[in-house]
């Protein structure tokens, strides 16, 4: 048996304004080939001889925000260096990167891993640092041509390296999902991988069970998906294992391309060291001080601290708060619904007395179950159908927690709040004059109710015969029948309670 060792080295592109080093604007939030190439460019980002690069503050609060949130240590004093390697992305023969005094060292991020016997675990990511530097551009290759389009070149950039302790290739995968939403949370980058605005390399290596030696690693390069990080990983583990088998295991560095037709990876080059790039500190970028950067910078809720408190706080399951927290607008909506939802329960009669927080308290549990399964079942699942993104919702907070409402309060029932939602989910109207245009409430009336039943007893009476000899499945049907005869408009609960009272006699 053997165990892999897997490190991955993220990039993730800043949505500044501008670029790293120059004043060109930095269009990282669009597919870039929505313009023409080479549209923005300028003679800095282009390397053109006797320009002189200057740091973009912004990228620098940025990195710092993320470092923050990621419980790095900060340099006191960082700079910058130049990484040299000759390809056609790169016009300057060298990249302004950060070699040995980045920005932070050491850092972790906590990830939610399965643990014995199935249940959530959280596994400490640890991190080895994390560093500013600009992109490089984008290649586009036309048969045996390649051309180079530098819109790209020069954006803000910061990378950040784990250590060699992830375990399998879904743990790498929920490493990135998370180190993504984190990002989306901090508000620094849109991190779409699809887009290039996330990247990733994973390094992996196996060796043996109980094996404490780092063997050489294997570079994954051409990973643009979460999936295709996981799949080139898997494939790897298993190439690898073959390696081993044979007693032939991979004895040097090496760099592979992940295709993702095929489904493999496929071997590029041997991969290079550290001193064969030739590093040394930038001559046109003085060293600088993080000191007032770090004080200034503050944090949001992040992540995780939310789901805990959409579960502490709101009643709702943890698979609930992890769907509703894994996107910032929908989390967002979330805490908007609640807050209507509690205002709502405060005006009600029967919670006059009570302080806000034993109306809480008391409903806490009944209402994260009902907002739970209605915002992440229903209403994600009707919205996924009609392919509406949560940002273009026409339902607002208030009208959903009114919504709630009426199902909290036996209002409507669940057939019929579906209809309902349907319908606002189309108009974004009040659900209330929904609800008494379309005639989708219950009917409470007592007479109305009784005469139903009545009707379906008298119409099914070999059923309410067998029904009266023991066999009490029956019931489910007699409910069926009033549903039929009252159009849906009845509370199951209350037709069950008056049938078991009519069959006793």
């Amino acid at each position: 048996m053997y165990t892999p060792v897997i490190g991955l080295e993220i990039h993730i592109q800043l949505k500044t304004k501008s670029k790293m080093f120059c004043g060109c604007e930095n269009r990282n939030e669009t597919v870039y080939g929505e313009v023409a190439p080479n549209t923005f460019v300028c003679p800095v980002c282009t390397g053109q001889p006797g320009v002189l690069p200057v740091v973009n503050e912004q990228a620098l609060e940025w990195a710092v925000k993320m470092g923050k949130a990621l419980h790095g240590n900060f340099n006191a004093t960082s700079k910058f260096d130049r990484k040299h390697y000759f390809y056609p992305d790169l016009p300057k023969g060298y990249q302004i990167s950060q070699y040995d005094v980045p920005v932070m060292e050491q850092g972790y991020l906590e990830i939610e891993t399965v643990g014995a016997n199935q249940q959530p675990e959280l596994k400490k990511i640890e991190l080895i640092r994390m560093h500013l530097e600009e992109d490089a551009a984008k290649n586009i290759h036309q048969g045996k041509n390649t051309l180079v389009d530098f819109n790209r070149v020069g954006a803000p950039l910061i990378e950040i390296v784990t250590q060699p302790i992830l375990a399998s290739p879904s743990e790498a995968k929920i490493f990135l999902q998370e180190l993504r939403l984190l990002a989306r949370y901090l508000n620094i980058s849109n991190a779409d991988m699809e887009k290039g605005e996330l990247r990733c390399d994973a390094n992996i290596s196996l060796r043996p069970e109980g094996d404490t030696k780092f063997y050489p690693k294997t570079e994954i390069k051409n990973l643009n998906s979460f999936k295709a990080v996981e799949r080139a990983l898997e494939y790897e583990i298993q190439r690898q294992t073959k390696l081993w088998n044979k007693g032939n295991p991979p004895s040097t560095l090496s760099t592979r391309g992940w295709d993702e037709v095929k489904q493999v990876t496929e071997e590029q080059r041997v991969k290079e060291e550290a001193e064969d790039y030739r590093y040394f500190p930038e001559p046109d970028l003085p060293a600088f001080s993080l000191s007032g950067i770090i004080k200034k910078v503050s944090l949001p809720e992040l992540p995780r601290a939310r789901r805990v408190r959409f579960m502490e706080e709101y009643g709702l399951s943890r698979a609930d708060a992890k769907i509703l927290t894994d996107d910032l607008a929908w989390a967002n909506f979330t805490e908007q619904v609640f807050a209507e939802a509690w205002a709502w329960l405060n005006s009600l009669p029967e919670m006059d007395g009570q302080t806000e927080e034993e109306i809480i308290k008391k409903n806490r549990a009944k209402l994260g179950r009902l907002a739970g399964g209605w915002l992440t079942s229903k209403l994600m699942g009707l919205m996924a159908e009609e392919k509406i993104d949560i940002r273009i919702l026409k339902i607002t907070p208030e009208n959903f927690a009114e919504f709630l409402s009426l199902i909290y309060l036996n209002k409507i029932n669940s057939a019929k709040a579906l209809e309902l939602l349907k319908e606002m989910l189309a108009a974004g109207e009040d659900p209330t004059q929904i609800m008494e245009e379309k005639q989708l409430g219950q009917v409470t009336d007592e007479n109305t109710l009784e005469k139903a039943v009545i009707t379906v007893l008298r119409l099914n009476p070999e059923q309410v015969k067998q029904y009266q000899s023991g066999k009490t499945v029956l019931i489910q049907f007699l409910i069926g029948k009033v549903m039929k005869e009252t159009e849906g408009k009845v509370d199951p609960q209350a037709v069950k309670k008056l049938l078991e009272g009519k069959l006793k006699f």
